[in-house]
């Protein structure tokens, strides 16, 4: 398949920015805990049926939809003005150093690329994700501490034959998933309704009162030499859930330990854990883990609802092999529940402590092995956003951060269902496709 053209990287301002927004934020510790991990990248995929006869050339819809992109881009960065900006670091009295983030307006880079003879379905239709997605994200191989000499965010619009691709990189020490997807939608629906942004964000840290700021890291830290991760050679698939059958699973794992606390997540995530282990042949002694990044947001009441920054934890659950396999869905999937119900706000309060009594950095080369690893949420509003360009037809996560057993999940197309992006050797692929238990669930 065709490799992309760049035709032109150009760095994009905040239309707005005066000296009360040229501030610097200072990063909590559930910001500072990713500082060595790289972007969060995801990009969604639009088909444009025909081309209008208006134009004569389909080169122009491309430059149409590029500037207008750009100059949304501007005003939604007047709303998101640390994504404008950049990380900032200062020295400290022990060899310490600490992280902020400077509103100086430096711009995010905006790249306009074409993927010669490159159509969505291309894309779309492969039972696993063509490497070319790869070319379609700006930033790849940056981490988040890289973030003082490289911009915040990154957006780039390929031209396919019949669609775009429009993705987003932003540096995770910054947002999570829900500050992520809030600016994502924010910049859609300014390119459908430029007037005003309705839910604007909150950068107030009124909430870490106790702590304080700013927080000193060991230099050390960023001095050692950090080996880029390179994982064995792996595919990336999508399996589809539709809502009946994920339904389905949900009862089926709350039947089985006899109760109603298990969700549909839950159940989902346990069933595919199990297929993965199973088809991967697995030691039955050897223990394997699951870990999620857990959201703060709907457990810290004083935190605002739109609060911008990082509420992430990540939770284990840890079991032997045979255990996993051997006690059914419902186990694996009350486990899961288990954990995610013991973060609550006291716990999310208490990391916040101890993290900085002894900081820790998360890196993809400090995974447990036998372990799958799940982030984003099927409650993300993905397919409800307009640019002109229609409902995007897919979603897809950049090349960052990938690894054996890292798991990705959205919503689906179809209200209700659930899309499942995951990471895996072709071996353990193979396994699972062959496998009717995982593959009865699936819907093609």
């Amino acid at each position: 398949m065709a490799s992309i053209r760049v035709i032109s990287t150009s760095m994009v301002q905040a239309e707005n920015h005066d000296e009360q927004q040229a501030q610097k934020m200072d990063l909590t510790p559930w910001d500072l805990q990713f500082l060595l991990a790289e972007y969060i990248q995801r990009g969604l995929l639009y088909q444009i049926p025909e081309v209008p006869d208006v134009y004569d050339q389909e080169e122009e819809i491309g430059n149409i939809v590029v500037f207008y992109m750009k100059m949304f881009l501007s005003s939604t960065l007047s709303y998101f003005a640390p994504l404008a900006g950049r990380l900032s670091t200062t020295e400290h009295d022990g060899n310490t150093v600490s992280f902020s983030i400077d509103c100086n307006n430096a711009g995010a880079l905006f790249v306009h690329a074409v993927a010669d003879g490159v159509t969505t379905s291309n894309i779309i239709q492969p039972a696993y994700i063509p490497a070319v997605v790869d070319s379609f994200f700006p930033l790849n191989g940056i981490k988040n501490y890289q973030g003082t000499s490289n911009p915040l965010l990154a957006v780039q619009v390929t031209e396919l034959v019949d669609g775009f691709f429009i993705s987003v990189s932003v540096n995770h020490s910054i947002v999570d998933g829900a500050s992520f997807f809030h600016f994502f939608n924010s910049w859609l629906a300014i390119a459908c309704d430029p007037t005003q942004l309705s839910k604007p964000p909150v950068f107030q840290r009124d909430f870490f009162k106790d702590i304080d700021f700013p927080i000193r890291l060991p230099r050390s830290y960023f001095h050692q030499t950090h080996d880029k991760f390179i994982p064995p050679p792996l595919r990336v698939r999508v399996f589809h859930f539709s809502r009946e059958n994920v339904a389905k699973l949900k009862a089926k794992a709350n039947s089985e330990v006899g109760t109603k606390d298990i969700s549909s997540l839950q159940a989902l995530l346990s069933h595919l854990w199990r297929a993965v282990i199973r088809n991967r042949k697995a030691d039955p002694d050897e223990e394997t883990n699951y870990c999620l990044m857990i959201s703060g947001r709907p457990k810290l009441q004083q935190l605002p609802e739109r609060y911008f920054g990082n509420v992430l934890q990540v939770g284990a659950i840890t079991m032997k092999v045979k255990e996993l396999l051997d006690l059914g869905l419902g186990n694996a999937a009350r486990q899961m529940n288990k954990v995610v119900a013991a973060h609550n706000e006291e716990m999310f309060k208490n990391f916040l402590k101890t993290w900085m009594e002894t900081p820790k950095l998360r890196t993809m080369g400090n995974m447990v092995s036998n372990s799958l690893v799940t982030s984003d949420s099927p409650r993300f509003n993905i397919y409800g956003g307009e640019t002109g360009l229609g409902t995007p037809i897919a979603i897809r996560s950049g090349p960052a951060n990938k690894f054996d057993g890292r798991v990705t999940v959205h919503c689906g197309v179809e209200e209700g269902s659930i899309d499942i992006e995951i990471c895996l050797a072709p071996a353990t692929f193979g396994a699972m496709e062959n496998d009717n238990e995982f593959m009865d669930a699936v819907t093609l």
